[in-house]
């Protein structure tokens, strides 16, 4: 009888992990809030000013919160791709009123407290700021000139880090608020041919973590997302190991990374739950950040030591495995 029953657990989590393998794309909890569907319920009439929203998880992370009733900031460099974004909102359903476009580059720190003033007069207040704007590289770390680390950290870390601190009064002051970061699962376990990027994103995590820290008696939440690769134009404009130099390749409909739609599906249900830190990924890199997280050890010795190969992780990081 006991050997039945632990054949029968046996058997019960093997096909629990398959599961879990074939048909989850994010961490287990928000796994549990996107079933819920209540995104709605918890956004509605929020004013969200979204930074990088002319393009990729920005852009789509916009559409979804169009069909929410949300009240939009659209920010970025791109204005014509903005206003675009801005009128597939409202044929999505959100009226144009809602909408406030709001191009400026984030690395002109000079002008991050005049935006503020134009969404405070715009919308009365803000609830929720999404510091998205970033860009990725592609570079060996013994190719990379310290001057591409400086621009990378300054367009990734600072500028975003600026912003934050300007809004951080308002929040204060209204005693609420909520700050959402776009990481990425580099963030959380370092990526080869990235050095740069990967050590931005460590960077957010551990600013980000010591806001929330410092803000848990204030009523001022952080969520930091770390997306896995994704279907968008990043790759485009990513960064090398030389100054002014684009890596200027596309994302391949044959790769395998998780559409955008579903991405900014997953960010809105992360936000709308203020959840601490979401793993939003396709399989493999979603049991990475289980082995990573709780078996460091085994997951750096073994997983990467043993099998890591340049290829293979030139393979995994363009969705080619």
């Amino acid at each position: 009888m006991l050997l039945l029953l632990l054949s029968a657990c046996f058997l019960g989590f093997i096909t629990l992990f398959i599961l879990f393998l074939k048909y989850v794309d994010a961490d287990l909890t928000l796994y549990y809030y996107d079933y819920l569907d209540d995104v709605s319920d918890r956004l509605r009439n929020k004013v969200i000013w979204i930074t990088g929203a002319s393009s990729g998880l920005g852009e789509y992370l916009a559409y979804e919160l169009a069909k929410h009733g949300n009240k939009l900031i659209l920010s970025g460099t791109n204005k014509e791709r903005l206003e675009s974004v801005k009128a597939k909102c409202s044929e999505i359903g959100l009226p144009e009123d809602d909408i406030l476009v709001l191009p400026f580059n984030m690395t002109d720190y000079d002008v991050h407290e005049e935006c503020i003033k134009k969404v405070l007069q715009k919308f009365g207040k803000l609830d929720i700021l999404v510091n998205n704007a970033g860009r990725s590289q592609r570079a060996n770390f013994e190719d990379i000139d310290i001057s591409v680390d400086k621009e990378l950290f300054d367009i990734n870390v600072f500028a975003t880090l600026n912003l934050t601190r300007k809004v951080l009064p308002h929040f204060l002051e209204n005693k609420s608020g909520h700050f959402v970061v776009t990481s990425s699962c580099v963030g959380k376990m370092g990526a080869a041919s990235s050095a740069s990027y990967t050590a931005s994103k460590h960077a957010l995590h551990g600013y980000f973590e010591t806001l929330r820290t410092e803000m848990s008696d204030k009523n001022i939440d952080v969520t930091i997302l770390c997306p896995g690769p994704v279907f968008s134009r990043f790759l485009e404009n990513a960064f090398t190991g030389a100054p002014r130099q684009k890596f200027g390749k596309p994302t391949l409909s044959t790769d395998r990374r998780m559409p955008t739609e579903r991405c900014g599906r997953l960010m809105a249900v992360a936000m709308a739950h203020k959840v601490d830190e979401a793993w939003i990924c396709i399989q493999p890199c979603l049991i990475f950040f289980y082995l990573a997280q709780y078996t460091p050890t085994f997951f750096r010795k073994i997983i990467i030591g043993k099998l890591y190969t340049a290829e293979r992780a030139e393979k995994f990081r363009e969705g080619r495995w």
